[in-house]
């Protein structure tokens, strides 16, 4: 009898079709896929600052898990861009729901013997420790995009950039500051500034070609 295949991975592969920031001019597009990546990076570097210096006892590696899924009901529905989203709470709460539907719908299209390991990603609790800094690294890196836009020329992010530095700001998460301490300046600076002058990335003085 022939197994029965599943889509999901290849709906999964799709994320990197979904453009994000749809209503704004972009110098470089971004997509679901790259944003995924980064804010599942980020996730993971806040809780392990939160472990090391905050006495947090959080799971790294499922928080980077959950950044990496946060997105994936997007192949199904699109990105809805933040202002319609986020308009009033009667389309937020409507979007929600469709959001829930189609993430139910991708975990059903998974074989029934792995669902249970991937329902807690697909599912996910719009609250909870690892929720919490998932969301803030998602806020983070939607920052650092708009300081990289800004940083290239295109002040169509210099709002954006200010609310959402403002929202940031309101978590009141010492590690998401820590972060930004540590790391924020180096995504408004060039090539040449984050190499520190001419020191390349294997401390020797860099020589022209």
């Amino acid at each position: 009898m022939r197994q029965k295949t599943s889509p999901f991975f290849a709906y999964m592969s799709r994320m990197k079709l979904i453009r994000r920031w749809g209503l704004m001019r972009n110098t470089r597009e971004e997509d679901i896929a790259q944003h995924s990546l980064q804010v599942a990076m980020v996730a993971h570097a806040l809780a392990v600052i939160r472990n090391r210096e905050f006495d947090g006892q959080t799971d790294p590696e499922h928080v980077m898990a959950l950044a990496v899924y946060h997105e994936a009901g997007e192949v199904i529905t699109g990105d809805m861009p933040t202002p319609i989203k986020y308009f009033n709470p009667e389309i937020r709460k409507a979007y929600h729901a469709i959001e829930d539907v189609a993430c139910h719908r991708l975990l059903d299209m998974l074989p029934e013997p792995l669902r249970a390991d991937y329902q807690p990603l697909l599912l996910q609790p719009r609250e909870g420790e690892a929720h919490a800094l998932v969301k803030a690294a998602d806020k983070l890196c939607a920052y650092l995009k708009c300081v990289e836009e800004e940083r290239s020329g295109n002040d169509e992010f210099r709002s954006a950039k200010a609310v959402t530095l403002k929202d940031i700001e309101a978590m009141g998460l010492p590690e998401v500051e820590r972060f930004l301490q540590l790391f924020g300046q180096g995504f408004g600076q060039t090539l040449d500034e984050l190499n520190q002058g001419g020191i390349n990335i294997f401390g020797e003085a860099a020589r022209p070609l």
